[in-house]
């Protein structure tokens, strides 16, 4: 498996590329470049690779991870996926807050909506979909082999921001000791800023991972 790591954008968003070897297909998680120039750099592996992007896929809707999704589709062609409760946000720039630097950043439509436990197949390679709800109401993990890509629900010695309207401290904690910190510690986790961890290390040294036992909360508060 091919997995390369660009850090794009203003606010150094973590877009990566994710290919199979053998049948030379690929898919761009979270590209969060503004200008061409950056989707230009992507590319150049892509080619350089002779990598087909069979998918682009948003890990949640704000538009530092979804500001290049028009770029890239216009070089590709491949079709944006996204869970279903975050794919509003694509075409509005108040929903996925750009508006609120004046960017007013927008994409395309989803080609196809995301749910829990959706496998995106490309060439030999298989991601599932965990729904890590928390940072917004759709985001999502996803699950590889050994890796684990994590967006902006837990980063290496923190976790995403849960002060917007959309978002939970509760839902997103739920998230993590449920999907993410159940997957063995060896996984590699590559989150949506930062650094790259492991499920082991941060079991062991994130301070919002140190709490003797899971936050309970009602279901019916979440959506």
């Amino acid at each position: 498996m091919i997995v390369k790591m660009f850090t794009v954008g203003m606010i150094l968003t973590n877009c990566y590329l994710v290919g199979c070897e053998e049948k030379r297909e690929a898919v761009v998680i979270d590209p969060g470049f503004n200008e061409a120039k950056e989707a230009e750099k992507i590319m150049k592996v892509v080619n350089k690779e002779k990598l087909h992007v069979k998918y682009i896929i948003n890990t949640h809707g704000h538009s530092d991870h979804i500001s290049g999704n028009r770029i890239l589709k216009e070089l590709t062609g491949a079709p944006i996926l996204i869970h279903e409760y975050d794919a509003p946000m694509l075409t509005s720039s108040e929903r996925n807050f750009s508006g609120l630097d004046g960017e007013r950043t927008t994409s395309p439509l989803a080609d196809k909506l995301l749910h829990e436990g959706d496998i995106i197949n490309v060439g030999n390679v298989r991601l599932k979909v965990l729904h890590t709800p928390g940072h917004s109401k759709g985001g999502i993990s996803l699950l590889c082999d050994d890796i684990v890509f994590t967006g902006d629900t837990l980063f290496a010695g923190s976790i995403g921001r849960y002060d917007s309207p959309d978002a939970s401290y509760r839902e997103i904690m739920d998230s993590i000791k449920r999907k993410l910190a159940v997957l063995p510690d060896y996984l590699k986790v590559y989150p949506g800023h930062g650094p790259t961890s492991t499920i082991g290390e941060e079991k062991r040294s994130n301070p919002f991972l140190q709490e003797d036992s899971p936050i309970s909360f009602d279901e019916t508060e979440l959506f």
